[in-house]
């Protein structure tokens, strides 16, 4: 987190970009460890034909993460079973 007087009091600006890494993928709402933004607005296209980004606002919530931050696993391999 960076503070900045550029923004606004009470204002968070997120950049987009960062991989979705979910902590537990069989998890709803699964913290994301890589820090997408989507998982914080509503999946919702703009229209039937054009599925643009619909949100470019929300309300959130923010605290301080006091644990120890888990590993980023968006760039690894994907893992294959036996059948």
């Amino acid at each position: 987190m960076h503070l900045s007087e550029q923004i606004l009091p009470g204002v968070v600006q997120m950049s987009t970009g960062a991989w979705y890494d979910p902590l537990d993928p069989n998890e709803k709402g699964s913290l994301d460890k890589h820090g997408n933004p989507n998982v914080l607005t509503e999946d919702r296209g703009s229209s039937r034909l054009g599925q643009g980004c619909s949100a470019q606002s929300c309300w959130v919530e923010i605290a301080p993460w006091r644990e120890e931050l888990p590993p980023i696993t968006a760039f690894d391999p994907p893992k294959f079973i036996e059948v």
